[in-house]
């Protein structure tokens, strides 16, 4: 029987083998600890990051996890239409669609963002 990370990282190379991120559309990638979250966004023809966030100094705010990452989710957002990145392309980084990872999605969309 696999264990749960072993069945993200499987799912994580099916979806990687399908989304690829360029400058102009650039791939939102999500790493998801217990406590913390980030959320970068990369330009994989030339292997950059382009714009990252994360929770760590959101943690002085008391909210949920879900709060947070909807938090960052729009942080993101707000620093890739300042770069004037208005598209990307999501990958979920083999985690399910729910949770603080819908989260994410749901706040970059709300801030601007296009996927």
């Amino acid at each position: 029987m696999l264990k749960k990370q072993e069945k993200r990282k499987r799912r994580h190379i099916r979806i990687r083998a399908k989304v690829k991120g360029t400058k102009e559309c650039p791939r939102l990638s999500i790493f998801r600890s217990n406590n913390h979250i980030y959320v970068q966004l990369i330009d994989d023809q030339e292997g950059k990051t382009l714009v990252s966030a994360n929770d760590i100094k959101l943690k002085k705010e008391k909210l949920n996890k879900t709060e947070t990452a909807e938090k960052i989710g729009n942080l993101l957002a707000e620093k890739a239409l300042e770069k004037k990145i208005d598209k990307a392309v999501f990958d979920r980084g083999g985690y399910k669609y729910h949770g603080r990872v819908k989260a994410i999605a749901e706040g970059a969309r709300k801030a601007g963002l296009k996927f």
